[in-house]
C-alpha cells in the first residue's frame, strides 16, 4: 500500500468514525460530563496553592485526563462495537492491514477527546474565573495536537491487545487512573515514587503532557516546550511501529484461537 493511499484511508477513516461517535448518546454524554467533573475537582484541589498558575494548570490537566479517557475507552469500545455489529471478522479479512483499520478509530477518539480540553478551559473561565494567561499561547496550540497524536499512538498499541479480549473494558477500566498519574497529566511526575520514573519516561503521554504544561505555566522557555514535543513524537512513532508488529501476531493468534467473534 502506498503512503498516499494509507494517508487517504486514515483521513477518511477518522472523519467517518468522528461522525459515527458524535451521534452516539453514550459517547456524547461521556465526552461532555466527565471532563467537567475532572475540571471541577482539579480546580478545588489546586485552589489552595499560592502559585497563580495552578488554576490554569488544573483545568488544562483535567482536559488532558478527558482526552486520555476518551482514547482509552473509545479504542476498547470501538473493537467491542465491531464485534457486536459482526463486522470485526470482515475488517480483519479485508486487504487493508488491520493496523490501518484501527488507527483511524484511535485517532478519532483522540479528536473527540480534544473537546475535553476546550470544555475544561471554558468551564474554568466561566465558573471559577481562571485567567487565560498562557506562557506560550501559540506553542500551546501546537503542543495539544502533538499530545493528542501521542495519545492516539498509545491507544493503537492498546487496541492491538483489545482484539484478543472478550470484553475490552476489562483492560480499559484499570488502566485509566494509573496512566494519567504516571504521565503527569494532572500532577507532576516528580511527586511520584522514584521507581515509577522509568515507566513514566517510556510513555509518550508523559512528554506530550509535559509540553502542554510547559506552554501553559509561566517560567518555561521555548526549548522546554519544543524538546518534550519532539520526544513525544519520536516515542509515538515507536509505539506505532510496535503496535503494527504486535497487531500482526495478535491477529494470527486470534484467528487460530477463533476468538475474534466472541462478544
Amino acid at each position: 500500500m502506498t503512503v498516499s493511499r494509507a494517508l487517504r484511508l486514515t483521513v477518511v477513516g477518522v472523519r467517518t468514525h468522528v461522525s459515527y461517535m458524535s451521534r452516539s448518546p453514550l459517547e456524547i454524554t461521556f465526552a461532555v460530563l466527565v471532563p467537567l467533573v475532572y475540571a471541577t475537582l482539579a480546580v478545588y484541589l489546586f485552589r489552595a496553592a499560592a502559585d497563580p498558575d495552578q488554576p490554569l494548570t488544573a483545568v488544562v490537566g483535567a482536559g488532558l485526563m478527558g482526552i486520555w479517557s476518551s482514547v482509552l475507552f473509545g479504542s476498547g469500545g470501538a473493537v467491542q462495537n465491531q464485534r457486536w455489529l459482526g463486522t470485526l471478522e470482515t475488517l480483519v479479512s479485508s486487504p487493508t492491514p488491520l493496523s490501518l483499520v484501527l488507527l483511524p478509530i484511535t485517532l478519532a477518539t483522540a479528536v473527540i477527546g480534544t473537546y475535553a480540553m476546550g470544555a475544561t478551559v471554558v468551564w474554568g473561565v466561566v465558573l471559577f474565573d481562571v485567567p487565560l494567561d498562557f506562557a506560550h499561547p501559540l506553542l500551546f496550540l501546537v503542543a495539544v495536537p502533538v499530545c493528542v497524536l501521542s495519545l492516539g499512538m498509545m491507544g493503537l498499541l492498546l487496541a492491538a491487545t483489545f482484539v484478543l479480549l472478550r470484553n475490552a473494558n476489562a483492560l480499559a477500566n484499570p488502566l485509566d487512573a494509573p496512566v494519567w498519574l504516571l504521565s503527569g497529566l494532572l500532577v507532576p511526575v516528580s511527586v511520584l515514587p522514584d521507581w515509577t520514573r522509568p515507566v513514566s519516561w517510556a510513555l509518550p503521554t508523559t512528554w506530550g503532557s509535559r509540553a502542554v504544561h510547559a506552554a501553559t505555566s509561566g517560567g518555561a522557555s521555548v526549548g522546554e516546550v519544543l524538546t518534550p514535543m519532539a520526544v513525544a513524537l519520536a516515542l509515538g512513532a515507536v509505539y506505532a511501529l510496535v503496535a503494527v508488529l504486535v497487531l500482526g501476531r495478535v491477529e494470527r493468534r486470534a484467528r487460530a484461537a477463533a476468538t475474534l467473534s466472541l462478544a
